[in-house]
């Protein structure tokens, strides 16, 4: 009888390890998952300078039942107007624009220069050979 009462406290000994570790992952994942939201929050309103997601006070940060950062517009736009140096023009590598149209290069006639351009054309085809 006493084995199972040994196995019966391993087992819940066990148990409540597994538990701790359970919640401790579960904080680690909300905490990564709160930085995670926060920097694309942050690129959003034009932070430049991630590192200035340190300021925050993360503790006060709660994730709603979306898996979205509670209020991040709200916070980061206190931090805008606490320390603007950190935020900046949004950069984006892609562009609306379409480039311009590469032209074909024009070469001219013998016949369309002028005399000077000519001898000074004729000089520099000389040169190269």
């Amino acid at each position: 009888m006493t084995d199972e009462m040994n196995d019966a406290e391993d087992w819940q000994a066990r148990a409540q390890n597994a538990e701790a570790a359970l919640s401790r992952v579960q904080a680690e994942a909300e905490v990564r998952l709160i930085r995670a939201e926060l920097k694309a929050e942050a690129l959003r309103a034009g932070m430049v300078d991630l590192d200035g997601l340190k300021l925050l006070d993360a503790a006060d940060l709660r994730l709603t039942e979306a898996g979205d950062v509670a209020d991040a517009p709200a916070v980061l736009a206190r931090l805008k107007r606490a320390k603007p140096w950190l935020f900046g023009m949004v950069m984006s590598s892609s562009s609306a624009a379409n480039p311009p149209r590469p032209e074909p290069v024009r070469t001219r006639h013998a016949n369309d220069l002028s005399h000077e351009e000519w001898v000074a054309a004729r000089a520099a085809l000389l040169r190269r050979r």
